[in-house]
């Protein structure tokens, strides 16, 4: 899916007026009427403030995925990103120990 398809689509499940958008954009309505319809192309400031207006990522209003939250939330289960999540809280030395028992168990 397009970008500015996307951009449409959660302005309407908003209930939200192109003229709200442009304003929010700090834009006019004329122009911000142009991002949904592509034939402007959005600047990135603006399609991140989108994204945060929304609650959404930037991969979502890419067309990347269709998980609002993102590619990377999207491809991994809860237990995986629980497991990335403790994996980011070891230390150096500890992430390191944890790879060399990795390591061990796969041997086995």
């Amino acid at each position: 899916m397009a970008y500015y398809q996307r951009i449409r689509d959660l302005r309407e499940d908003s209930d939200k007026k192109q003229s709200e958008l442009a304003n929010y954009l700090k834009t006019t309505t004329q122009y911000y009427s142009r991002y949904e319809h592509g034939e402007s192309e959005i600047p990135f400031e603006r399609a991140i403030m989108l994204a945060k207006y929304y609650n959404v990522s930037l991969d979502y209003i890419a067309g990347l995925t269709n998980n609002k939250r993102g590619l990377a939330s999207s491809d991994l289960s809860d237990s995986e990103q629980e497991l990335l999540r403790f994996v980011a809280s070891l230390s150096e030395d500890e992430r390191k120990r944890l790879s060399e028992l990795a390591e061990i168990i796969e041997k086995i």
